[in-house]
């Protein structure tokens, strides 16, 4: 399954609807190929929601399931799976209420900033097979973002919120890859790639 940023904004859209109708509010952390398409837009889609609820989760499961019912949705559409990767200093910011026009939302919906994003990129890096380049490509567009220079820069960003002896040579070595394919597609010098 597929997920467009507006299917998303619907099936947070009628989240927040039942949470305002049960005089709830749910905050929730989205985060992966979600967030970006929600917040930045550079990519355009996702294999399913990763969050994290703030809070208790009872009411967003039975919530997720019933969105997942209308509209023939797997059930684990949206999923905690991201919470291995999330980190003990995270740095979120409110992007999203829901609903949209409502005065009171039912649901808060968090993102990570884009430095925090692309921590939490490099440490779930995935290389490998072709057809998995997403976790590269969110990376390269996170890098642009920041404006870092070096796999240092970048090193910095990712101890400023994992410690440092969690962050695997594998890690390293797929920064500092990332960053020379970078430099040769700008085909001029820019980026260094030594630690």
């Amino acid at each position: 399954m597929i997920f467009t940023k507006e299917d998303i904004l619907n099936a947070f859209e009628e989240i927040g609807v039942m949470a305002k109708e049960q005089g709830i509010l749910v905050d929730i952390g989205v985060y992966g190929g979600s967030a970006i398409a929600l917040q930045w837009g550079f990519r355009q889609s996702t294999r399913d929601v990763d969050i994290v609820v703030f809070g208790d989760p009872q009411f967003l499961r039975e919530a997720a399931a019933i969105v997942a019912d209308r509209h023939g949705w797997s059930a684990n559409w949206i999923n905690d799976a991201v919470k291995g990767f999330v980190s003990a200093r995270q740095d979120v910011q409110l992007s999203l209420e829901f609903p949209r026009e409502a005065e009171n939302p039912g649901l808060r919906v968090f993102t990570p900033t884009p430095e925090y994003m692309l921590a939490m990129k490099c440490m779930a890096m995935r290389t490998g097979a072709e057809g998995n380049r997403s976790d590269i490509d969110d990376i390269k567009n996170l890098v642009g973002m920041t404006g870092v220079k070096s796999a240092q820069d970048i090193l910095t960003i990712v101890e400023k919120y994992y410690p440092a002896k969690l962050v695997t040579p594998r890690t390293l070595f797929g920064i500092q890859e990332i960053l020379e394919s970078m430099n040769k597609e700008r085909k001029h010098p820019g980026f260094e790639t030594g630690r």
